[in-house]
Order: structure tokens, then sequence, then C-alpha cells
């Protein structure tokens, strides 16, 4: 005969298994894995996005890729490239996608302005040279969305089903099991002295 307790363990099994197998259950996003990693094989994320909190504010607008020297770096989604360059010495491309522009740093191009892209395509190589890792390469991967005065910094993990993780609940309209009061794991454990009184 199951107890509440073992019947709330094995209820929410699954979704254990799936986190420490998987990762995180879901993610928030409007535009959730319409594009592919810049990198391959799927690269750890060095530090995330930290949007400033007004235009001119200091953050991190992108995310930092782990990455090797000399590494293929790819488009995320299909389009044009928009820039293949130095911008204040550091060597940057940049593809634009509709109202959305994705940037590479630093990045030795392959590709020239006005050349279409698709996703998964080779934009360059990855160099050392301006890595916010320094002496470690990794890539600095922005997204942009808008432009002129409402263009608008967001994370990028979201084009790859990555970013702010919101975990769904084990169910839907009713819970697996009540939930019972809680009470100390040792609390019916009783020493072997207190047998003999």
């Amino acid at each position: 005969m199951r107890t509440p307790v073992t019947s709330l363990v094995v209820a929410a099994l699954p979704c254990l298994l799936q986190a420490l197998l998987l990762g995180p259950v879901a993610a928030a996003s409007s535009s959730a894995g319409d594009g592919t990693w810049p990198l391959i094989p799927e690269p750890d994320v060095v530090r995330g996005f930290e949007p400033p909190p007004h235009p001119y504010a200091s953050g991190h607008r992108g995310a930092d890729l782990a990455g090797s020297p000399g590494q293929a770096v790819r488009a995320a989604l299909p389009g044009t490239v928009g820039f293949a360059g130095s911008i204040g010495g550091k060597l940057v491309v940049t593809v634009l996608h509709g109202g959305r522009r994705t940037t590479y740093e630093p990045v030795v191009a392959s590709v020239a302005r006005g050349e279409a892209v698709v996703a998964g395509e080779v934009l360059g190589r990855l160099v050392v040279t301006d890595s916010h890792c320094f002496p470690a390469a990794c890539l600095h991967w922005g997204l942009i969305v808008g432009s002129g005065a409402d263009e608008e910094y967001v994370d990028p993990l979201t084009l790859v089903g990555g970013g702010p993780v919101r975990l769904l609940p084990l169910w839907r309209d009713e819970p697996a099991a009540p939930r019972l009061p809680w009470t100390p794991p040792l609390s019916g454990w009783r020493r072997p002295a207190d047998w003999l009184v």
C-alpha cells in the first residue's frame, strides 16, 4: 500500500529525471527555438544576458559562449550579412533577419556584406583577440530587435530555447497528491537507549 508521501514521490519522479538528464523543463520566449547554436557542438554559456536598466547603462548585452580559437562561427538564423569587419578594433559580423539582427564577435569573417546566409552557415572563425573571456576564446553573441530609437537588446539564448527558465507544474487541473503537513524527518525515530525505558 502506498503512503501519500510515496505517491507524491512517484508522481514527481518523471519530472525529476527529466530535469537531471535533459535540463530545464521549459523556457519562456516568444520566439523560442527558431534558431541554431552559432558554435557546434552546443557550447557552455560562460556569461548570460544581463540587460541594462536603461539603454545607456552598463550591462551585458548578449551571451558569451565558450569556444576555441579558429572554431567555425555559424549564422543562428537565415538572413543577409549586414556588416563584416572591424568596429573600434573589434572583429564583428552582423546578420540581418527582418526586424531582428544577430551579432558575433570576435570573428574573422569569411562572408561579405550583402551576402545571403542560411541558418548554420559558417560566417567566419573565432579568435582570442578582444575575447570577453581572454585569455580563453569565447563568442559574444547578441540579438537586437527593432531598429533606430526602437531597437532593444534581447537574450540571444531565446533563439535556441534557452534564456529564463520557467518550470511547469507537475499537474494540469488537480495536484497529484494532497499536501501533507510537514514533520521533521527523524521525528518518529527513537534512539536504541529509548527502547529500554
